[in-house]
């Protein structure tokens, strides 16, 4: 089964929707959907290894772009969705002492979990709840959504034939990789503070 989805993966990378839905995962996955958009970057990219910078582009913008949602949902709807939502990470005892955090370190806090596999909606949740300055909040985004996506196209637009080799011939094993390193991500996020 998951040879199929990575061979779909593969396939897909070269039909014109596949930006299209690449862009809308990495959109969401800012303010709300748990799944990364490497899921869908690093097939595309292992597929055309010419358009790794494009799909870095696309998924930097889109992903800024939904951390202004997911800043808004802190700023505006956190006693609805924006609660929820934290409570869902397993953040919702820890609130005051991330908001507060905030006030001493916010800069430190989006740069340095915008690139980790922390989930990035509860940074642009809390930002916009914690009333952190929202042109800085972007700028920050640019860069550290930015260096996450630039450093895999660098490496699968350099290595991209090579690493799909060793990828293809053990999937299982980095597919396992890859979820426990989202899954400690997960859990990380709710132990840090």
């Amino acid at each position: 089964m998951l040879r199929r989805v990575y061979d779909w993966c593969i396939a897909t990378a070269g039909k014109p929707h596949a930006t299209w839905a690449m862009g809308s995962v990495s959109f969401a996955e800012s303010s709300f959907f748990p799944v990364p958009p490497d899921a869908m970057l690093i097939p595309m990219s292992l597929a055309r290894p010419d358009k790794a910078y494009y799909y870095a582009f696309v998924c930097t913008v889109a992903s800024v772009l939904g951390g202004v949602l997911g800043y808004m949902i802190g700023a505006l709807l956190y006693d609805s969705i924006g609660q929820w939502l934290i409570a869902l990470y397993g953040y919702g005892d820890k609130v005051e002492a991330f908001r507060e955090a905030y006030a001493a370190y916010g800069s430190w806090i989006i740069l340095l979990k915008g690139v980790t596999p922390i989930p990035y909606k509860i940074v642009t949740i809390t930002s916009g709840f914690a009333g952190y300055d929202l042109v800085l909040f972007i700028v920050f985004s640019i860069i550290t959504r930015g260096a996450r996506f630039y450093i895999t196209a660098f490496l699968l637009n350099r290595y991209g034939p090579r690493i799909r080799v060793v990828i293809e011939e053990r999937l299982t094993f980095w597919f396992t990789v890859s979820l426990s390193v989202l899954v400690l991500g997960f859990i990380a996020a709710v132990y840090v503070f």
